[in-house]
């Protein structure tokens, strides 16, 4: 952890932060929620050594970075154009970008607005909007899975809720699910906790539901064509919140290379319950 280094970004009217270590070619990792860049742990030194500047974000809203007020601060296409702008506030015309959850969904967003960016593609448990908009209207099981994001849309129940205990919160959410609980040690809780503390701490995150389900079926993040990314789908298979099924039509949306891993025994934090393997996989996808 000592080899880390912490920095900030000016980036589409915004501050962001992130730790990065390594050198060599630019990976950039956007975690979901209720995350932060600490997430990836477990990845950034594996990566690193590897031979990337892995940079591990804090996305908008999130820990350390700015928390713009207002739900129209945090639209897919805005949040897309944040990685674009990050990518060559380091000086690179490219990257490879993972994406976990939130983090995910953003790299699809950045692969349907900006593919020139990107290198290759990796995103974990985290299906393409449009499958996932299809299923929330077809699919009653998935619909199910999905209730919370509909709680999510009434203004501070959310906030209120999870204020009310946040590390009762983050065991629940991380604990309850994982199928690795020494990946999530009370040390580990702790700094997730810390990070969301704080005013706006926690309505930047939520308000990324808000602003997805206000513009979900106004078509702009819907690919314009196939997606012309090299792209490795990674899919821990006892997922509460989003069914496998989610991944199956993904293929028919994709114009170069695209492959799917499944990790058994892991769950919604693949990348925290089954770390080596994650790592495994990235590494040999991102080889040249």
């Amino acid at each position: 952890m000592e080899n880390w280094k912490h920095d900030f970004a000016a980036v589409n009217g915004i501050k962001l932060h992130y730790v990065t270590q390594g050198e060599g070619k630019l990976l950039i990792l956007m975690h979901g929620f209720p995350e932060f860049w600490y997430s990836w742990r477990q990845q950034i030194p594996a990566l690193a050594a590897a031979g990337y500047k892995v940079v591990a974000v804090d996305m908008r809203g999130y820990n350390q970075s700015d928390k713009p007020v207002g739900v129209e601060h945090y639209t897919s296409n805005t949040l897309a154009l944040d990685i674009k702008e990050l990518i060559g506030h380091l000086g690179y015309e490219k990257a490879y970008v993972v994406g976990h959850d939130w983090g995910g969904g953003i790299a699809w967003q950045l692969a349907i607005n900006h593919p020139e960016v990107i290198d290759k593609l990796a995103v974990l448990n985290c299906p393409l909007p449009i499958i996932l908009q299809k299923n929330l209207l077809t699919n009653f099981s998935q619909f199910r899975k999905s209730w919370y994001m509909f709680l999510f849309q009434i203004p501070g129940l959310a906030e209120r809720g999870m204020k009310r205990d946040l590390l009762k919160f983050f065991q629940r959410a991380f604990r309850g699910w994982s199928h690795n609980k020494a990946a999530f040690t009370d040390e580990v809780l702790q700094k997730y906790v810390e990070a969301f503390t704080g005013p706006y701490a926690l309505t930047g995150p939520v308000n990324y539901y808000r602003a997805a389900l206000r513009g979900a079926f106004g078509g702009n993040n819907k690919p314009k064509g196939p997606i012309m990314v090299d792209t490795l789908l990674i899919w821990g298979e006892d997922d509460r919140a989003l069914g496998k099924e989610l991944t199956y039509d993904t293929h028919k949306f994709m114009g170069k290379s695209f492959e799917i891993k499944y990790i058994k025994d892991s769950s919604h934090w693949v990348q925290q319950d089954a770390p080596e393997l994650v790592n495994e996989y990235l590494i040999g996808f991102f080889k040249d």
